[in-house]
């Protein structure tokens, strides 16, 4: 049966404002449409322009675009999208945005930000762009919320949970176009998330949270995703859906907004945060968000191409990284030949730039590598001398 048009539900009516019989609206058509116009969600202009700077510059840092789309809802929407159902990966199965990047090409990146339509901060012009901008605030919130929340527990599925608290209230943009008067005539006076919660299910027989569950698997979404946007309050639920409440309302409480202290002492202590470490946590949220380490991505190369890799980023030609290895020249360029098989690049100039942007480099002189750029010239010169001397 189709969770969207439920067989019991009486004749479909128009919305115009809160119910008074006490029946569940028939709410079919009316979500098929509006989840039809979130295909076009608009992107904010700032990360637009942010984006396409990043893939249009071939040293552009990996996670500088990561870092973009996991903080616009739009953005993380359509790349997520795109690369769960890209043919190189089993359908619904990617997680998080650095896999999504990981998957899509810096092309298909392109064309997703510069056919999307945008709305700025101070330009907005429809309601819609109000709402999509609000919601992105509140969004954005969320997902600092569950950053400290989970630095606080330890919990290490940090990259999924970006995507989840970011896109947990996703069902409410479906909401706002379906229904004219929500959320204002529906919520009436309900001050906290779960009163909230409670009225849409009155009014609709659904609530915020069942529509984005459904929109996520519509979208391909791993079920991880949909189950998280789902459960985000439902009590007892899992580990990760447990952090996005907790989130979702530190969020409302940062804005002002009414929150039931018992509640969400409560959730806290299913995370094992008694009243003192909440509180912690509480003064911690006006803070900008530390730039969390990422888990690296898994290096392809065996130690020693990795050392060899770490001594070419140098400028050291191949006899002088094999004196330093003990090995001959020979041994050293069948390395660096394996390393651009396993990297997919074509010289060692790539090789370092790829595995720089990953974190993969053991620099052995200690502290940092030189600016690429002089590392690109040196490789250059260093090759020179290698072709010569096998020459």
């Amino acid at each position: 049966m189709d969770v969207l048009a439920p067989a019991e539900a009486p004749p479909t009516r128009s919305y115009g404002g809160p119910r008074r019989s006490g029946a569940p609206v028939r709410h079919g058509n009316h979500l098929r449409d509006a989840i039809g116009e979130l295909e076009s969600l608009p992107l904010l202009e700032a990360t637009r322009h942010r984006a396409l700077l990043l893939v249009a510059d071939d040293r552009h840092c990996h996670q500088e675009l990561i870092s973009a789309a996991e903080a616009d809802i739009a953005l993380m929407i359509a790349v997520l999208r795109q690369a769960n159902r890209h043919e190189s990966v089993q359908r619904g199965t990617v997680e998080t945005v650095a896999d999504a990047v990981g998957v899509l090409s810096a092309q298909s990146v392109h064309g997703i930000v510069s056919n999307a339509s945008t709305f700025d901060f101070f330009e907005s012009r429809t309601i819609w762009d109000t709402t999509v901008a609000g919601a992105r605030l509140h969004a954005v919130a969320t997902q600092h919320a569950a950053s400290v929340i989970a630095s606080r527990i330890g919990y290490e599925n940090r990259d999924r949970l970006m995507v989840t608290s970011l896109l947990h209230d996703i069902g409410k943009l479906v909401l706002v176009r379906a229904y004219p008067g929500y959320p204002d005539d529906v919520h009436q006076n309900a001050s906290t998330p779960e009163a909230r919660v409670h009225r849409e299910r009155i009014e609709f027989g659904i609530d915020h949270t069942l529509v984005g569950g459904v929109l996520a698997r519509r979208w391909d979404f791993p079920t991880s995703i949909a189950g998280v946007i789902e459960h985000h309050h439902t009590p007892d639920s899992d580990l990760e859906s447990t952090i996005v409440r907790l989130a979702d309302m530190l969020a409302h409480y940062q804005r002002g907004a009414d929150i039931s202290p018992g509640e969400i002492m409560a959730v806290a202590g299913t995370l094992g945060l008694d009243p003192q470490h909440l509180r912690q946590v509480m003064y911690e949220l006006p803070e900008p968000a530390a730039a969390r380490e990422r888990f690296p991505e898994p290096c392809p190369l065996s130690a020693r191409e990795l050392d060899t890799l770490s001594r070419l980023a140098t400028g050291k030609v191949s006899k002088e990284v094999a004196q330093d290895l003990g090995v001959s020249s020979s041994t050293v360029r069948t390395h660096l030949h394996n390393i651009n098989i396993k990297l997919g690049v074509h010289d060692r100039a790539h090789a370092v730039i790829h595995a720089n942007q990953r974190g993969w480099l053991n620099v052995p002189w200690g502290g940092q590598p030189p600016p690429l750029e002089s590392v690109v010239g040196g490789l250059s010169a260093a090759r020179d001398q290698d072709d010569e001397a096998a020459a």
